[in-house]
């Protein structure tokens, strides 16, 4: 079978452990391009990624594309600002040519939630979005496969790694920067936490989530968050006295259409997000009929995004073996 060609949009972390994973994993794809800021590289079958003084400038998505034969379009570009415009123009040239796109990126995804569907339907092509949900935790694939018929009317998570670990360290009487130099040196938080301790990125993982469930417009989600900040250690010491664990929790419920939260609740045992242990995030689906569904852990790093975006690739490129594969 001929390998599945791929252009990869974004050679940075997550870009770069993409390419490992593929190398790793399967021969039956193959990276045909690389999109770097300003360069791009095309690759014969089994080529490295050349030094980027050899690359040459880069062209139009359409063109670089076509040249590569490509039938997915991955991007690991950031979620930043100043990638926004460029990696909104590629995903909707490539959904609209017939190209099916795997995203790590979210802000197009949320911004543009509807213009992206509008798009694939033209070209008739797909769109996944695993590694923006989550990493390596599957809250895209229940959302959008596995719970249909369920009956899910609402969901709670802690999708952030970095609050649940610093919320543990100040339980433990730890002050809030200790425990964010902690969560760095560990290589669980980055370098600007403001997204995580905020509520922001949580929020974001489950507005994605609502819309793949109960298909909610993600760009006009209201999004109602409370921060973890200096006064929260108080709370995370008084919970932990009571056998109680301070956590994050972002939810989302059909009881109130188009609106999502992040509240620090204190938990009990008996929850399932009480047992988060460091880093770990989960997700409970609650089903009235089937019962709460819970999902926990994932790996938050380049290459637990990397092995999302590579289990989104197969999914959709790579024909299904006979029986139950």
């Amino acid at each position: 079978m001929e390998p599945v060609r791929l252009v990869l949009s974004g050679f940075g972390a997550v870009g770069q452990a993409f390419v490992d994973a593929v190398r790793e994993h399967d021969a039956l794809l193959q990276i045909a391009a690389v999109r770097g800021r300003g360069t791009e590289v095309f690759l014969a079958p089994a080529n490295e990624v050349p030094e980027r003084f050899l690359w040459e400038p880069i062209g139009r998505i359409e063109e670089t594309l076509d040249r590569a034969g490509a039938a997915v379009l991955v991007q690991a570009l950031p979620s930043s600002p100043e990638a926004h415009g460029r990696v909104l123009r590629e995903a909707v040239a490539a959904l609209r040519s017939g190209v099916d796109v795997v995203t790590a990126t979210k802000s197009h995804v949320l911004s543009q939630w509807r213009a992206l569907e509008r798009a694939a339907e033209e070209g008739r092509s797909r769109i996944r979005i695993s590694g923006a949900t989550g990493a390596a935790l599957p809250t895209a694939d229940l959302a959008r496969v596995a719970l249909r018929g369920m009956g899910c009317n609402a969901l709670r998570a802690c999708p952030n790694g970095t609050s649940n670990f610093v919320l543990d360290q100040l339980s433990r009487g730890a002050s809030l920067e200790s425990a964010v130099l902690e969560a760095q040196r560990r290589d669980i938080a980055e370098a600007d936490p403001s997204a995580d301790l905020s509520g922001s990125d949580a929020a974001t993982k489950v507005r994605l989530i609502s819309g793949l469930l109960w298909d909610w417009d993600v760009s006009r989600i209201t999004v109602k968050t409370e921060p973890i900040d200096s006064s929260t250690s108080i709370r995370a010491l008084a919970a932990a006295r009571k056998g109680l664990r301070l956590r994050a929790v972002a939810g989302a419920s059909l009881d109130r259409p188009m609106v999502v939260t992040v509240r620090l609740e204190a938990v009990a045992p008996a929850d399932p997000l009480y047992s988060l242990a460091g880093p770990e995030k989960a997700m409970v689906f609650s089903c009235p009929e089937a019962g709460d569904i819970t999902v926990q852990g994932g790996r938050s790093s380049p290459k637990g995004a990397a092995l999302a975006m590579l289990k989104d690739v197969f999914n959709l490129a790579v024909s299904p073996n006979p029986g139950f594969r």
